[in-house]
């Protein structure tokens, strides 16, 4: 008998054993990650994060006002230099004629190559769908193309090598991160990209050929124009608001003017610079 107490005994105390290392209990506690937190603490912080990034996000204001006008030049405009060449046989032998330094492209009074953008004015916290497709800038003719150029922070920039003659290219920001790519081979094409918004527009230059020169402004929205060969620009679709609109070109720097749009505003808004 007592010894059949002694095993009735050892069976009651390896039951609550067998059932605390099982495999298979609805109870057992889910393995837990070191990396990852466990399920229910990812719900809560995705969640959370959720809904304060989306408090600033808001959406961008639809605007139907457009504000275009001309940048000009007062005055003769400064004789340019001759661009020298001669130290690639390559480049002078793309240019027979002699080519002119860019600073300033003057025709008829219409200044080419500012760059016209909204300076203020935008609701701080709207935001604007950043394009898919990439701005590109060519090297060719040991040339870049174009002088002046603006892109959305976030949108890809499009390198091309045109050239059978080797480039590099080195932009010069001071927010954004530098960089500096050889591109020895027609046909090459690099992708970069510029993650934060920068102004006032910042130098690319090529080390290989000290007379290639371009600038590039960076925009947290999609207002900004380069003006052409008459000096004309245009910003479209423009929410109302009163805005501070700035003019910048290489060699005189910025202007700044305020206008007010509503509606379908069709605003004027002329820059002039006096040629020193």
């Amino acid at each position: 008998m007592k010894s059949n107490r002694n095993i009735l005994w050892l069976a009651t105390l390896a039951l609550p054993i067998a059932v605390g290392c099982g495999g298979g209990s609805k109870d057992e506690a889910p393995a837990f990650d070191a990396g990852n937190p466990p399920a229910t603490t990812t719900t809560t912080t995705t969640t959370t994060a959720a809904a304060s990034a989306g408090a600033p996000a808001a959406a961008a204001p639809a605007g139907g006002a457009t504000v275009s006008g001309k940048v000009a030049l007062a005055g003769a405009a400064p004789a340019m230099e001759n661009l020298k060449m001669d130290a690639d046989n390559y480049c002078k032998s793309n240019h027979p004629d002699a080519v002119k330094s860019q600073e300033v492209v003057a025709n008829n009074g219409g200044v080419q190559w500012a760059l016209v953008y909204v300076k203020s004015g935008l609701p701080a916290t709207a935001t604007y769908p950043v394009p898919t497709e990439p701005v590109t800038l060519d090297q060719q003719g040991c040339m870049y193309t174009p002088h002046v150029f603006g892109v959305r922070a976030g949108q890809k920039v499009k390198i091309v090598n045109s050239d059978a003659t080797l480039h590099n290219i080195h932009p010069m920001p001071a927010v954004n991160a530098q960089f500096n790519i050889g591109m020895p081979l027609k046909g090459m094409t690099q992708e970069k990209m510029f993650d934060k918004a920068e102004l006032p527009p910042f130098h690319i230059k090529c080390d290989v050929h000290k007379w290639m020169s371009s600038y590039c402004g960076v925009f947290a929205h999609p207002f900004f124009a380069v003006t052409d060969a008459s000096g004309n620009y245009k910003l479209t679709g423009l929410p109302p608001g009163t805005y501070v609109i700035e003019s910048w070109q290489e060699k005189f720097g910025p202007q700044d003017q305020t206008v007010t749009v509503t509606g379908s505003d069709a605003k004027t808004a002329d820059f002039n610079y006096k040629a020193s």
